[in-house]
């Protein structure tokens, strides 16, 4: 309907308000209800206000009349129970279609008579919940049963569809929806309905969060829910009922996030109170309140109220909005998303999905026999070890000849929704026989996966399943099978691949990120030559799909290739990995896999990895042969056990403890604590005693100066293995709250940002002082900070971010926490943090303590001040005098900046003489690809001073040894650095991979046009770059970065250079092995040594790049502390940094260099590389290019750079935000 799309793009729509809570003042009787056609009507009617639109349909239309008066655009008919399923509580299940043509006809009359061609008005036709689930079991000890199937609901909402739109809606509302299969019944029937009369009408969906778990009844998290809805392609998807506008906000934000729709939103009057007339405490103008708040922060396009409200509660709502600029739907990247409990997005820069295999008859032994046993209990066992073990998705399959598998199909899926820790995941339904794919699909209420179909019993067939699959708003496998049979070859892949693609996206309008190929997995090593290029088949053709089939996906079942040495799981479990390392270069994005097996490609015996590489990409004629004549060896799991040497002690208990906290010495903690425990009356006595008195010399050291962080974690892995030992012990006593603490602060690095080496360093230091720690982990949302922080009753906020995108983040958490009336104060830090950003645009947003710490040695002495009533007045009075003067001088140098316009700017631009300057021709162009660079040849390129720096050692490295404070303290850290790094060396802990690239470029204006070849006709992407804007001093430039690439127009042909490293690879689990057994010390070490490794490995590539690969400074001699201080012709500036402070541009060179495929480093929603250890960016030549800072830009800069990169002002400037020189509006 065209014209209420446009009013929705010009305002924000106004929605009714209750209708139960308008119909109790009238006060009817039994009478009433039943009017004259069902005054002897069997059953009790009182209470069924749907049958109010056939017996007193006055007095339903004067109150959709005075929703309308209050400024309703949209009213909903009176049919939220007018289903079968609810009718039938009454004995008149057969007036479904009759009362929903009468209630969308009774709300159209009231329409009609109020609407003016300047005004029109909407009837919403509204399809409700019915009573009962498809999700949940009626019976507490039959977790399988259903009292209604999805069958039962599409009959029962097809028939209540074609009421409603005979009656005149519309609109159809599919309204509180507390299980999402139901809705998703209700959505199949909507569109058959729409198919069988050759009409569309618009569809809103809302959904209801059923408390402050933010879950739906059937356990949907927001997201999840919409990704389940989102196949209806409705106008609008929001959320109603159960809360009220205060406690439903967060979960609107959310939707608002992610939904790529219009988003609305009808509360209740607060919560409930049955003492209450109305039963909900909430008034009209508080109400009012929230929702001009939640319009104003741009949550909102179409508003109204659910139980509680009135007319009253709507016109207070339209009189706030009115004016207010409705929410913009977000540009949203198209990638597929799924959903179970929770939502599971596969993008480009997603990782690796593991498909688990187990719950399969055909594919699982113990599966099979569990299932034709009846043990379908036991059988869940399955699929919750897959979870746990690492399987994002659950693969299901039935198919046995021995076993009815419609039926068990059924039975599995209702028990699995009664499992959240499985069915959190997406499900995968897996058969060869349509109508189990098609049963299985009416169990899941997330958003699963077919497997499969394919073109093998025709088009006709194959398109119809897929217009079903679509109804049902699955994603689908599609298998490279026609009627000719299975594709074995790279070019019958290719063939049917694409022919299904252009079938499905076509001719079924099906959303080509949910198609999902697998271009079959065979066998290799057979024998029979014909096989021998089965992998190296399937790898070609993932890459052919990935470049060619835009938004598809490639998946596959990795077991397969294996199968001729089945028998032999060492040498099956390698050619997977090695399979796997392939496939996922080439783009394979998923794969039916057992998660508690697999190989690790580095960790393979390098005989055995060589031989499985040779018949994976078929090297050599005999490597079947060769890979059988080594196979024997590989039986059995090859597993050598590690003997720990003991060291000598012999103190008394006390001391030992005391000494081992101030040493860091936790070999023995666990023995000394364990003796010291069976001396003292009570467990928590040694915490208080021995542990706590070691921990405060540390302490007191630490804040003296006598002891470094280095031994300050060292210590804390003491403490925390020791209390590990002695918490069962605490527990068991049943007396919590004896032990007393400074205070209790949450730490969290804010979302999208997965840095937290210095929040683990300034954890440990509070922890040393006896404060007690919450750190809830890295890229957390907003509304888990909160809810945690509320759980857990905190004295203190931490925050911790080191990207620039994570300063908006930290501001946006102030500014909730403000909203939320929070009383909490805040401490923040990291790299990107300062004094000033946190002074002018996070603590102006929160009336609370906000303070910067500038490092860890600083934390112990803030938070003690602001949790002290002695200290904390004085202490936030002078934090307030010196903000406001941070504050005073910022505006002042504001008010002083001398702006160029943008065309000034450009004028003055880096002058540099073209005519006379002659490029060097890099010695290849394209990418170059390192897969396992020798850790050993990084070394000598490590700069230690940042290194000293990230231990809060401050100085230059080997100045700092002489040191008289720090000296020893850092020839220690650097003695274990030197241990640590020598065993992640020689026995390969870490991974180093790399992708550089060198490409035909010129400048155009302040772009950089990258080409594919030196023909410089086809452009691959153009970098887009900020200029200086402030009026420089006599001579000085405007720089910006395209002014060291010559300009297309000059003629010359310039190049440029791209690169992506990493030495993260596996540290995820040492580090998680460290913290398991309580030791900080070296998880921190270990992230340190691989950032450190990181930057040398960007170092060492750009010597290469200058001598060997470029070449444009081949005869380069100069010495390794001339490298630090980049005293070297050219530079590599990075996204995010200085010259370069756009984040958003690392997309770009992900696509260019295929970063995640070729070395597996990928981003985050705030673009942070994961692994962290990790550096990325672009490679400079010219003679005069140098590193400097954009600064402060100016409006017209910005708009003109959204434009180029055709992204909106809005989104821009939230990127930019540090460096913009104006207040956005």
């Amino acid at each position: 309907m065209s014209e209420l799309k446009k009013l929705l793009k010009e305002r924000i729509l106004i929605l009714d308000g209750a209708m139960g809570t308008m119909i109790q003042r009238y006060k009817l009787e039994e009478e009433d209800y039943r009017g004259v056609r069902f005054a002897d009507w069997p059953s009790d009617l009182k209470g069924n206000n749907d049958l109010l639109v056939l017996t007193q349909p006055d007095i339903i239309k004067t109150i959709h009349t005075e929703y309308l008066e209050a400024g309703a655009d949209i009213i909903e008919s009176n049919t939220f129970g007018a289903n079968a399923a609810t009718l039938r509580d009454y004995g008149m299940a057969e007036l479904n279609y009759e009362l929903n043509v009468a209630g969308a006809k009774v709300a159209r009359e009231a329409c009609d008579a109020i609407a003016t061609p300047e005004r029109p008005r909407f009837v919403a036709g509204v399809l409700g919940p019915t009573s009962q689930t498809c999700s949940i079991s009626p019976e507490v000890n039959d977790p399988a049963a259903r009292k209604i199937t999805f069958d039962d609901l599409v009959a029962d909402y097809s028939n209540a569809t074609r009421g409603l739109i005979d009656g005149g809606a519309d609109i159809i509302l599919i309204e509180t929806i507390f299980d999402t299969l139901n809705a998703k019944a209700a959505i199949f029937a909507v569109q058959s309905v729409f198919e069988e009369r050759g009409m569309e009408l618009p569809i809103m969906i809302s959904g209801t969060i059923t408390d402050q778990s933010g879950r739906t009844l059937t356990g949907q998290l927001t997201e999840a829910f919409y990704n389940s809805m989102a196949h209806a392609n409705p106008i609008s998807i929001g959320l109603n009922c159960a809360l009220g506008a205060e406690e439903l906000r967060q979960y609107v934000e959310e939707l608002s996030r992610v939904a790529n729709c219009y988003v609305s939103a009808h509360p209740n009057a607060g919560l409930p109170n049955p003492l209450a007339e109305t039963g909900y405490d909430d008034t009209p103008e508080n109400m009012a309140g929230f929702i001009k708040e939640w319009a104003e922060s741009g949550l909102l396009n179409i508003v109204g109220g659910c139980c509680g409200t009135s007319p009253g509660f709507i016109k207070a709502m339209a009189d706030v909005v009115e004016g207010v600029t409705p929410r913009q739907i977000p540009d949203k990247p198209i990638e597929n998303r799924l959903s179970g409990l929770e939502p599971f997005n596969t993008g480009k820069e997603s990782l690796f999905v593991n498909v688990g295999e187990r719950a399969n008859v055909t594919g699982s032994a113990k599966f099979k026999r569990l299932i034709l046993a009846g043990q379908f209990d036991e059988a869940l066992e399955v699929c919750k070890e897959q979870v746990d073990n690492g399987a994002q998705i659950i693969d299901i399959n039935m198919d046995e000849a021995m076993l009815d598998g419609k039926a068990s199909m059924i039975h599995y899926l209702n028990l699995l929704a009664s499992e959240p820790d499985i069915c959190k995941v997406p499900i995968m339904v897996d058969s060869s026989k349509w109508e189990i794919i098609e049963a299985g699909l009416k169990c899941i209420q997330g958003k699963g996966i077919v497997n499969s179909i394919s073109l093998k019993e025709g088009k006709e067939q194959f398109l119809a399943h897929a217009k079903i699959i679509k109804k049902y708003g699955a994603a689908t496998v599609v298998m490279a099978f026609d009627e000719k049979g299975q594709a074995d070859t790279l070019e019958r892949k290719i063939e049917i691949c694409k022919n299904s693609y252009n079938i499905l996206v076509n001719e079924a309008a099906f959303p080509p990120e949910d198609i999902i190929f697998d271009p079959n997995i065979f066998a290799v090593a057979t024998g029979i030559d014909e096989h021998n290029n089965y992998a190296v088949d399937f790898i070609e053709a993932t890459r052919w799909i990935k470049q060619n089939l835009p938004y598809a996906m490639v998946s596959g079942g990795v077991s397969n290739v294996s199968f001729s040495f089945r028998g032999n799981n060492p040498v099956r479990e390698a050619i997977h990995a090695v399979f796997l390392y392939h496939c996922i270069k080439a783009g394979m994005d998923m794969g039916i896999v057992n998660a508690a097996q697999l190989a690790i490609y580095d960790d393979l015996p390098e005989e055995l990895r060589e031989r499985v590489e040779d018949v994976i990409l078929n090297r050599r004629n005999d490597a079947t042969d060769r890979l059988l004549d080594i196979a024997g060896k590989y039986k059995g799991d090859g597993v050598e056990a590690k003997k720990e040497d003991l060291e000598w002690r012999s103190w008394p208990v006390a001391k030992r403890i005391s000494h081992a906290m101030v040493k860091g010495m936790d070999s023995f903690i666990v023995e000394d604590t364990e003796e010291a425990r069976l001396t003292f009356d009570r467990p928590i006595q040694v915490i208080e005693g021995p542990l706590m008195d070691g921990m405060n010399t540390v302490g007191d050291l630490f804040g003296e100066g006598k002891m470094f962080l280095p031994q300050v974690v060292k210590s804390a892995r003491v403490m925390k293995k020791a209390v590990a030992h002695l918490l069962p012990f605490i527990e068991a006593e049943k007396m919590p709250g004896e032990s007393h603490s400074n205070g209790k602060i949450l730490m969290a690095t804010v979302k999208g940002d997965v840095h937290d080496i210095g929040k683990n360093i300034v954890g440990v230091v509070l922890q040393c002082n006896n404060f007690e720690v919450i750190d809830i982990g890295v890229m957390v949302p907003t509304a888990t900070i909160l809810e945690e922080a509320k759980k857990h009753n905190v004295d203190i906020i931490g925050l911790s971010g080191l990207i620039t995108p994570s300063l908006e983040e930290m501001t946006h958490i102030a500014k909730e926490m403000q909203r939320l009336k929070f009383n909490v104060p805040v401490m923040l830090g990291g790299a990107t943090t300062s004094k000033a950003h946190t002074a002018v645009k996070i603590a102006p947003g929160y009336n609370q303590p906000v303070v910067w710490v500038k490092d860890a040695s600083r934390a112990v002495g803030v938070a003690q001040s602001l949790i002290s009533e002695q200290l904390c007045d004085k202490f936030v009075a002078n934090l307030n005098k010196d903000y406001e003067e941070v504050r005073i001088r910022h505006a002042s140098r504001q008010s002083a900046l001398k702006w160029l316009s943008l065309a000034a700017a450009q004028a003055n631009k880096t002058a540099i003489d073209w005519d006379g300057y002659k490029t060097t021709t890099p010695g290849f162009l394209g990418t170059k690809i390192f897969d396992d660079y020798s850790l050993a040849e990084l070394v000598d390129y490590i700069d230690w001073t940042p290194f000293f720096h990230s231990w809060e050692l401050k100085g230059s490295y080997p100045k700092i040894f002489d040191d008289a404070e720090k000296g020893i303290e850092a020839k220690k850290l650097f003695a274990d650095a030197q241990a640590m790094l020598k065993q992640i060396v020689e026995e390969k802990w870490l991974g180093a991979k790399a992708v550089i690239g060198l490409f035909p470029a010129n400048s155009v204006g302040d772009d950089i046009a990258v080409f594919k070849d030196e023909s410089r006709s086809e452009l691959l992407l153009s970098f887009h770059n900020l200029r200086q804007q402030q009026e420089k001093v006599t001579d000085k430039p405007n720089r910006c970065l395209s002014d060291f690439i010559a300009p297309r127009e000059s003629g010359i042909n310039d190049y440029i250079g791209a690169f992506a490293v990493t030495a993260g690879i596996g540290i995820d689990e040492r580090v998680a092995e460290y913290e398991k057994n309580h030791d900080d010390y070296s998880a921190i070490m270990l992230k340190a040594l691989a950032d450190r490794l990181a930057e040398a490995f960007a170092e060492r590539m750009h010597l290469r790049i200058r001598k060997e690969f470029w070449g444009y400074q081949a005869n380069e001699n100069i010495e390794k502390n001339q490298l630090a201080k980049e005293e070297y012709q050219g530079i590599r500036p990075a996204a995010g940094y200085p010259a370069c402070p756009d984040h958003t541009e690392k997309d770009l060179l992900w696509d260019l260099l295929k970063v995640k495929e070729n070395t597996g480093v990928w981003l985050t929603e705030s673009k942070a590389m994961v692994p962290t250890a990790a550096v990325s960016g672009l490679y400079y030549s010219h003679p005069d290019s140098v590193y400097f800072a954009v600064g402060k830009i100016n409006k017209d800069q910005v708009t003109d750079y959204a434009k180029r990169k055709g992204m909106n002002l809005k989104d821009v400037e939230y990127w930019l935000a540090p460096n913009l020189g104006y207040v956005p509006k």
